[in-house]
């Protein structure tokens, strides 16, 4: 069994209070996009994980582990355990999400393996499991996974695992620039907090931009570039600088928005046309300001049988 499941961008990250949980309140509006990681799932006398990188793509896989803390090897464990079967499967993973990018590219590995385990152990007619019931399962491993059980466009709230579809008219189009090496989620939070401490900011409570919900329903690539917004962009630029200039080259070539995807270190710059990211992804190349230029549109599907 294989699932095909996409890449997220982060249309506006909004980073609240933290909660008595230690979690933050968010208001984190996803947003699917054409890079896509592929899950198979095979009956095997256990639970086995590898991982490699798509033929295509220059996606660094050695950090990605293969043991049980694998995001993907959790939800099949999950799975077996509300389905009431050994978790017996060989998962494969072939990658072209960047690693530790800010794109959710582990927690769709999450989403992908929770599709294909339970179509894989549960044959009949009916699937006991239901895409409601995998978005539950998915809120367990991980702020990101429902979303990218999902995909299209949705607001998420909470810790982000509470998600509403957003309305969206027509195709954005997307340039994104990756770094080598990744940055650590958990330390762009605390470098936010730190930053807002610092500053003596207090966080206020979140909420959703009219004007994105407004641009991404009307399709308008400008008015959504302009909302375009990232609380974790700053403290991802305090721990590596060097995003800075790359933000700079994707305004001076022309791009209607531009931020830190997500934790970073991805950068993601919206054109207008599909004709502008093609110069805009061609200028970048050539100005040698990241490890890879790749391009795509959204919103795209979720998780995804194939």
């Amino acid at each position: 069994m294989s699932v095909r499941v996409p890449a997220k961008v982060n249309l506006q990250l909004s980073v609240g209070p933290i909660r008595d949980d230690g979690y933050h309140d968010l208001v984190n509006v996803f947003h699917a996009v054409s890079l896509f990681d592929q899950v198979t799932a095979q009956h095997a006398p256990r639970l086995e994980v590898r991982v490699k990188a798509a033929p295509y793509s220059r996606v660094a896989v050695d950090d990605v582990p293969v043991d049980e803390g694998n995001l993907a090897a959790k939800a099949a464990r999950l799975v077996a355990a509300r389905l009431g079967v050994e978790p017996g499967a060989a998962i494969r993973i072939r990658k072209a999400i960047p690693v530790a990018g800010g794109m959710a590219g582990g927690s769709a590995d999450a989403a992908a393996a929770l599709v294909a385990c339970a179509r894989l152990w549960d044959d009949r007619d009916r699937p006991v499991l239901t895409r409601d019931d995998l978005v539950e399962l998915g809120a367990e491993l991980g702020s990101d996974v429902p979303f990218a059980v999902l995909g299209g466009t949705a607001v998420g709230v909470g810790r982000g695992e509470r998600l509403t579809s957003a309305l969206t008219r027509g195709t954005f189009h997307w340039v994104f620039a990756t770094a080598d090496g990744g940055l650590s989620t958990p330390a762009v939070y605390a470098e936010c907090d730190r930053l807002r401490e610092i500053r003596g900011e207090a966080a206020a409570p979140p909420v959703v931009s009219e004007a994105l919900m407004t641009a991404l329903a009307t399709g308008d690539a400008k008015g959504l570039g302009a909302a375009l917004t990232n609380d974790l962009q700053a403290p991802a630029l305090a721990l590596r600088p060097s995003l800075e200039r790359v933000l700079d080259a994707g305004h001076d070539f022309g791009a209607v928005g531009a931020l830190v995807s997500g934790s970073g270190p991805t950068c993601a710059f919206l054109a207008e046309t599909e004709e502008d990211a093609g110069d805009l992804a061609q200028a970048l190349d050539g100005a040698g300001v990241a490890r890879q230029i790749l391009r795509a549109q959204g919103p795209v599907p979720g998780a995804t049988v194939v």
